[in-house]
Order: C-alpha cells, then structure tokens, then sequence
C-alpha cells in the first residue's frame, strides 16, 4: 500500500497542515514540514482542500453525454417525458456501461467521489440498468463509489410486473428501492407505498422516492409516508427527493412536518431549481433532517442541462436561499460533502484520520469563494488515487 502526502493544504481553508494518505484511507492531518521517508509527496501550494463531494441524487444510467447532441423531443408533461424516453432510449444506448462510464468520469473531473444515482428498472428493460451501472462503476476501479436506488421511472403500480423487479434489485443488493409520485403517476398513494414498504420491510433496504406535487397535496404525501415509516420501523431508511411542497407549505405546517421527519430520520435530497420554492433549510438542519444535494438527470432525454459539477449546484441552492454570509456558504459546502455521508452508507467523510482519502483541492480562498466562483478542480484524490490534475482526468 502506498503512502502519499498532500503536503501545504488549507482544510476548509484553515491553516497549512499535510495529510497523511496510507492507501486509500487519511492517516492524519499534521503540521508541515515533516519529514517523510518512502512517501510521493505531492506539493498542495496552499489551496483550499475540501472532501470529495457526494451527489446525493443522480440518473446515472440515462444520459447522452458524451454523444452528438441530442435536440429536445416529445410532449414537456411528465408522462410526455416518460413516454419519449421509452421510444428513443435504445437509439442512444441508454442503459449502457458506456454511457454510464462516461457521466461518471464527468463527476470525476469535478471532484464527485461518490453518488447515490436513480436506476431505472421497468418492464422493458428488466435490471440491465443496474448491471450497466455495476459494470460501469468496476471500470474505474472504485474511484467513484455508487450507491443504487432502484427507480419505477414509468409508476409502480400501474405497470404490471415492476414491484416484482422492485423485489428482484432489492434481493440482488440494490440498497434503495424508489417510488414516484403516488398520487399523480399512479394515482393509488396507498397502494405504491403499500408495495413500496413491504419489499423494504423484507430485505432491509431504504426507500428513496420522488414527490413533485405541490401545496397540500405534497403535504398529504409526507404524511402518508410518515404514517408507514413509523408503522414500519424504518427509521433513518427513507429519503424524499425533490419535496417541491414544503417550501410552499405555511411556516406551521412545515414545521409540524419537519418535527416528525426528525423523529424518524426521513431525510431530503434536492436540486434547487430555478424557479422553486425555498426549502426552510435551516430549520431543517437545526431539527437533524438530512439534507443532499443532487444534479438529477445530465444531458437525457428529459433535459438537455447539467454537466455534473455539484459546485454548480451547490450555488443554485446559495442563489436559490438567499445565501450571504461566509458560515452559510459552508453550510452549503457540507452538504455536498460531510452532510451527505449517510446518502452513501458511509460512518464518516471528512478531512479526518480513518477517512476514505477523498480530497479535492481548489484554487480558492475558502468554502464561499469555491461555491461562487467553481474553479477548475486542481487536483482530485479519489481512495487515495489521483484521478483529475488541473480539471482533466488522469485514469
């Protein structure tokens, strides 16, 4: 096992120090100077050195990226988008390792070190989505670890035959199951959480699930998911993606809702969109509900945007809350990183000793001069492996 030192680094742009990497884990922080016999060294240059960042909700398994542009197709309505991805899909290779292995070297190259990605599994491809993305994920050698949901993109019980494929990645290690809007896609909310809950009851697994509605609606959503999750012990288990409705929702309502996520550990993971709601994302973090930050799809055929930087979106959260001061832009900056831990199943992600060596140097001054600038990615080490030299890729 090697050992290398990042020496002349600037922690979350504390003071110089050198980290200490034995293989693939931070041995320690210390002071510089130090002597180090049998080591690379690698000279920092006093840069900002920030964790590896965690997406925490990516579509791995269905972009073009990489590919001749893809002009915008089909009906801009959420089943409009289903049905047109279904149609073209194989046109692009989508589910491919290749496709996959490309999205995926793009995270690398902004200093995206793991992901917990939304896989689609439907009756017209079965699971191939999740080995393109097993496959994908081997190819590069662990430098990007990805956690899998199993997603229903097409509804879960509206289509028949997709709970059991549900049950199939859970029996074969997916370590989430999804859902989609149970109200508005199947219009049967008890029945897709029925479904949902019972094969995570059966094999232990977490339950990621998108909710779009808005209002009330949404709320009347949380609530159902609240009731299933006390009623079926999986605390810290659930996750909901997007949750457009709480920022919409009155201050008391919201806060009656975040007092029962807190009590059962249901986190959030958003994009922060344009246009959307600010989420109350301090009470949030004051109550310990979770909150991840995600790119969503890159470059499918749902939308053309995206190019994996979860710094881009960490400023659209910034923009989106109203961010101002340098303790929030840090705050921001964890979320992308040692906040979003758990969305990987990981005990600890930080510049700390025991840690996967995940270190991504910057070229700024501290968290909130690398949320509002998003400079080239220095250098990115990925299991104590260097992966991106001055923003390209060097495996």
């Amino acid at each position: 096992m090697q050992k290398t030192v990042l020496s002349h680094v600037r922690p979350w742009g504390s003071s110089l120090v050198d980290i200490v990497i034995d293989g693939d884990t931070i041995e320690g922080i210390v002071p510089v100077g130090g002597t180090y016999e049998d080591a690379v060294v690698i000279d920092g240059r006093e840069r900002l050195a920030l964790p590896g960042f965690i997406n925490a909700h990516a579509h791995v398994d269905k972009s073009w990226w990489g590919q001749p542009w893809v002009s915008y197709g089909g009906e801009a309505t959420t089943q409009g988008r289903i049905a047109h991805e279904r149609a073209e899909r194989a046109k692009y290779g989508i589910p491919g390792a290749d496709a996959t292995e490309r999205v995926l070297r793009e995270f690398l190259r902004h200093g995206t070190t793991a992901t917990r990605s939304h896989v689609d599994v439907d009756p017209g491809i079965g699971l191939s989505g999740i080995a393109a993305v097993r496959e994908a994920e081997a190819r590069l050698e662990g430098a990007v670890q990805v956690e899998i949901v199993a997603f229903p993109q097409d509804g879960v019980v509206r289509r028949d035959g997709v709970l059991d494929l549900l049950d199939r990645a859970a029996a074969q290690g997916a370590d989430n199951i999804g859902g989609l809007d149970p109200c508005a896609i199947d219009r049967d909310p008890v029945g897709q959480l029925d479904g949902l809950f019972r094969i995570a009851e059966k094999h232990g697994c977490g339950i990621d699930i998108h909710l779009h509605s808005g209002g009330e609606l949404g709320a009347f959503e949380y609530e159902l998911i609240i009731d299933r999750t006390r009623r079926s012990g999986l605390h810290g288990k659930v996750n909901i993606a997007h949750g457009f409705a709480l920022g919409q929702l009155p201050p008391s309502r919201a806060q009656e809702l975040l007092a029962q996520f807190s009590e059962l550990g249901i986190s959030w993971s958003t994009v922060a969109p344009v246009g959307s709601a600010p989420l109350p994302w301090k009470q949030m973090l004051d109550q310990d509900v979770r909150i991840g930050l995600g790119t969503d799809g890159i470059r499918d055929l749902w939308s053309p945007y995206g190019d994996g930087d979860l710094l881009q979106v960490a400023l659209d959260f910034a923009r989106l809350h109203r961010v101002r001061h340098d303790e929030e832009f840090t705050r921001v900056v964890q979320l992308a990183t040692t906040a979003a831990a758990g969305y990987v199943h990981r005990n600890q992600h930080d510049l700390v000793a025991g840690a996967r060596a995940d270190i991504v140097l910057l070229d700024a001054e501290n968290p909130a001069d690398a949320i509002v600038r998003a400079p080239v990615r220095e250098l990115v080490i990925a299991g104590g492996r260097v992966v991106t030299r001055t923003g390209q890729l060097v495996i």
